[in-house]
């Protein structure tokens, strides 16, 4: 029998597989009095290459891409199993075509920044470059789109439940929480991850949820419940026959969300002001509510292999949750573990 809370670190390590090795590397430029270049991707005068220390003492890697015609800023967190390099195009490709200026990040442990991954590092990361972004280049919330992809989503809502004049959010491919990747559940555990499921209720600014029909890591249920969830959902975009990781390859990608982008550049202070003081003013839905095992870690969790019968969570060669005493399973498996969430 084990607390839930101390098999936290268990449900990490099925959560965080940084490329190796990265697919880029830092050195400082002593011709360019120790400027910072990157190597393994092409040379781009529009970029900037950063490293910021945040507040558990990691360094971590930002590119910064500058567009003359700009209005507003994407920060962008990305997904599992890849890195700042294997992005570089990606990022090059939004920034003109949004016409945004948009700074990228690689977590602790990922890429070139030190660390190791965890879920309270890649909260440390996105506030220290959501730091760097005001103090280096003046960007104000009220002119910030947050946008997190997969994993993502879990920094980019913590974020923005904490900003309440935030411009935007994207949601891409997003969870729900880490154990609801895994299985089908409806309450949460001490031992969960990027419990995103409550958090969206925080955010006051409009949110874009985008995810692929045929998603096969983050079953398309997780971005429907997020915008049903979020207090100002902008018309999503489910994309037909989209999985994980080509949503990008999509038209429908690119031209929905730059009418995103465009809507938050129109946007006045004072629209949204009104907007948030309706929100708030507007009594919300009664939610039936489920049972939910959090506080103060009161949740005494049994890791085993099941031995009844008719459990359905069995995992081959895998640690499962196991069955409540007294009761039938509580949860039915989406199929196994895939680590590009």
């Amino acid at each position: 029998m084990l607390w839930g809370c101390s098999v936290s670190d268990l449900a990490a390590k099925f959560a965080f597989f940084p490329p190796h090795p990265p697919t880029y590397g830092i050195r400082n430029d002593e011709a360019r009095g120790g400027k910072l270049l990157v190597t393994g991707i092409p040379r781009d005068p529009s970029m900037d290459v950063l490293m910021v220390d945040n507040r558990r003492g990691n360094k971590i890697v930002a590119f910064y891409f500058r567009n003359p015609y700009a209005r507003l800023t994407v920060l962008y967190s990305h997904g599992n199993a890849t890195d700042l390099g294997q992005l570089y195009e990606l990022f090059a490709q939004l920034k003109v075509n949004l016409r945004v200026n948009l700074m990228g990040y690689d977590y602790s442990g990922y890429g070139a920044s030190s660390g190791k991954p965890s879920e309270s590092n890649t909260y440390a990361d996105i506030e220290a470059i959501y730091e760097c972004l005001q103090t280096e280049y003046g960007v104000s919330q009220e002119d910030l789109v947050l946008y997190g992809q997969s994993l993502g989503s879990g920094p980019t809502l913590h974020l923005a439940a904490r900003l309440p004049r935030l411009r935007g959010v994207v949601l891409h491919s997003a969870i729900l929480s880490g154990l609801r990747v895994l299985c089908h559940v409806n309450f949460s555990f001490c031992m969960d991850i990027y419990k995103n499921v409550n958090k969206i209720k925080k955010v006051k600014c409009p949110v874009l949820v985008i995810h692929g029909t045929d998603d096969e890591v983050v079953n398309w249920l997780h971005g429907n419940k997020l915008w049903k969830l979020a207090r100002e959902p902008y018309e999503p975009l489910w994309i037909k026959g989209g999985t994980h990781c080509n949503l990008e390859l999509y038209p429908d990608y690119i031209v929905h969300l730059s009418h995103f982008i465009k809507e938050m550049e129109n946007a006045t202070t004072v629209q949204r002001l009104k907007k948030l003081r309706q929100s708030l003013q507007k009594p919300r839905a009664d939610i039936k509510s489920t049972t939910t095992f959090t506080a103060n870690c009161c949740c005494r969790i049994k890791i085993q292999k099941p031995d009844c019968s008719n459990c359905c969570c069995s995992w081959k060669g895998f640690i499962s949750l196991g069955c409540w005493k007294g009761s039938s399973c509580f949860c039915n498996c989406c199929g196994g573990i895939n680590g590009k969430w």
